[in-house]
């Protein structure tokens, strides 16, 4: 494992990634650097996780050999001329920014780098996360199976080309917010019906929660999972065809989409 992981700026996405590695146990609090241009920020993820506060971005690129560049994509042209002369010689650069290639920081940094594009969603704050990544020709076999362990260690992580990372940006990186959407849904039909709302989002976030564990475990098609559930006749089936009629695979596809288009405006 790299001894040292940096990460320049510090807003939900990092804090997440923080919270994976640290509580997992993947890295000691001691050994991740944070910068931000929040210093507010950066007391908040201090108390939560111990870790170390830098002074700027170049000390975050000094000290650690894993850097993770988690700015918004219109700042990735400053900072990396901001420290692209402080990084260690086999630094290893995460980009995690949607909408930024390898190829165009390769250009930036001006000299071979080893970089890394990683999508990664908030759940990995939980153990929970799922990770795209794609990796430029300078990583290492080594340091890429120790690549796919850091993201391990919050989730699963898969190695994708680049051409599909906007598609999983999409499907992995935005979704949670459609399932927190969904549960929410769920809730507020619950509590129409006089339910509890704390408990109704317990039973609805839970149900998804086994329902994506299924897909992954048992390998099984959804489709046929939930058939399993669909009883002839029965209540599971009608909610079915009322999703149906209502367009409700339509409308996810749709959501993807306007996540397409938007990410090639």
């Amino acid at each position: 494992m790299k001894s040292k992981i940096g990460f320049i700026g510090c807003g939900n996405m990092a804090k997440a990634i923080i919270g994976g590695i640290v509580t997992s146990g993947y890295t000691n609090p001691e050994n991740v650097y944070a910068s931000n241009r929040s210093m507010e920020k950066l007391i908040d993820v201090q108390q939560h996780y111990e870790i170390h506060i830098a002074e700027n971005n170049k000390s975050v690129a000094q000290n650690c050999d894993i850097v993770f560049l988690s700015v918004t994509p219109d700042m990735y042209p400053s900072v990396i001329d901001e420290i692209k002369d402080d990084l260690w010689e086999d630094a290893i650069v995460i980009l995690i920014a949607a909408g930024q290639t390898l190829a165009q920081n390769e250009e930036r940094f001006q000299r071979k780098i080893k970089l890394v594009k990683a999508m990664p969603n908030t759940p990995v704050e939980v153990g929970e996360g799922m990770t795209s990544i794609s990796l430029n020709q300078f990583v290492t076999e080594e340091e890429k199976e120790e690549i796919r362990g850091l993201f391990s260690s919050f989730g699963r992580v898969e190695i994708i080309d680049e051409n599909t990372m906007d598609i999983a940006s999409a499907v992995g990186g935005s979704s949670p917010a459609f399932g927190f959407l969904y549960i929410e849904a769920l809730a507020d039909a619950a509590v129409l019906y006089g339910m509890p709302r704390e408990k109704a989002y317990t039973i609805a976030a839970q149900s998804l929660l086994g329902s994506a564990k299924m897909v992954l475990e048992t390998g099984e098609h959804p489709g046929k999972l939930k058939d399993d559930v669909c009883s002839p006749g029965g209540t599971t089936i009608q909610s079915v065809a009322a999703l149906e009629n209502s367009g409700f695979r339509s409308a996810v596809i749709k959501a993807v989409r306007a996540n397409m288009e938007k990410l090639g405006d």
